[in-house]
C-alpha cells in the first residue's frame, strides 16, 4: 500500500476515533493546553526547532483553572499579558482539514497531581503581568511556557519539573539565524538569548511528569 494511503487512512482512524471520545472527555484544573497556533513565521520557527508529541508542530501552550461556579477557563501569556481566556476561544483558534481545534491535552501524571492546586495559586498571582518579549526566564515577564514552568516550579518547592534547556534560534536546516528572529531581536534592540536557558510547548508536551489524554484535532507534523 503506497505510503501517502496509509497515511491518510491513518488519520482517517484517528479522526473517527476523536469524534467518538470527545464528547465523554473532560478537562480537569491543570491541564494543559498544547495548540499548533498557525501564527505565521514566529511560530514555524519555534515548533521547527523544537519536536512536540509525536512529531507535533506545537507553538502555544495554556493552563486549566477553576474560576467561579466551578467554570473552567485557560491562564495563559500572550502578547498581551498574562491573561484569562474562555476554553471555547482558546480552542478556536486554529483547525485541523477536519475542522477539529489543533489542541492536545496534557494532564499531570497522577503522583504528582498534588502541586495542581498551588500551581493553579501562583498562576493567578501572575494575572496582568507583561508579556516576556524576550525570552528571559530571570525577569518578571513571561511567555506561555515560562508561565506553566514558573507555576509547577513554586507548586513543586522551587524545584522544576519542566526542564529548561538551551534555547535556539537558528534554523537547522540552513544553521543561520532564522530571518524573523533577526529582525525581531534588532527592533528591540536586543542581542538574540542563543544558548539562553529556556523552553518551548513542544519541549514540554514530551515531558516524563505528563500524559498526553485527550487530541481535540490533529496537529501539523503528527506521525
Amino acid at each position: 500500500m503506497p505510503v501517502q494511503l496509509r497515511l491518510m487512512l491513518s488519520y482517517t482512524i484517528i479522526f473517527y476515533i476523536l469524534q467518538i471520545i470527545t464528547s465523554s472527555f473532560s478537562l480537569q484544573e491543570g491541564d494543559l493546553l498544547f495548540q499548533d497556533s498557525d501564527c505565521g513565521p514566529f511560530c514555524d520557527a519555534i515548533e521547527k526547532v523544537t519536536e512536540g508529541y509525536q512529531g507535533a508542530n506545537l507553538s502555544h501552550v495554556g493552563m486549566v483553572i477553576c474560576e467561579e461556579d466551578n467554570i473552567l477557563k485557560v491562564i495563559e501569556a500572550t502578547t498581551d499579558g498574562v491573561v484569562i481566556t474562555t476554553i471555547d476561544t482558546f480552542l478556536n483558534r486554529s483547525f485541523d482539514t477536519n475542522g477539529n481545534s489543533k489542541v492536545i491535552v496534557g494532564r499531570v501524571k497522577e503522583e504528582y497531581k498534588s502541586l495542581i492546586p498551588r500551581a493553579v495559586k501562583h498562576a493567578k498571582t501572575l494575572l496582568g503581568k507583561s508579556y516576556d518579549h524576550i525570552f528571559d526566564v530571570n525577569n518578571d515577564t513571561y511567555y506561555c511556557s515560562e508561565l506553566v514552568h514558573d507555576a509547577y516550579k513554586e507548586a513543586n518547592g522551587g524545584r522544576a519539573i519542566f526542564k529548561l534547556y538551551p534555547m535556539t534560534f537558528v534554523d537547522p536546516d540552513t544553521r543561520k539565524t532564522f530571518g524573523i528572529w533577526t529582525d525581531y531581536y534588532k527592533d528591540l534592540n536586543q542581542e538574540i538569548p542563543e544558548g539562553q536557558p529556556g523552553l518551548n510547548p513542544g519541549g514540554i508536551s514530551r515531558s516524563p511528569y505528563l500524559d498526553i489524554v485527550h487530541m481535540y484535532g490533529i496537529p501539523s507534523g503528527m506521525e
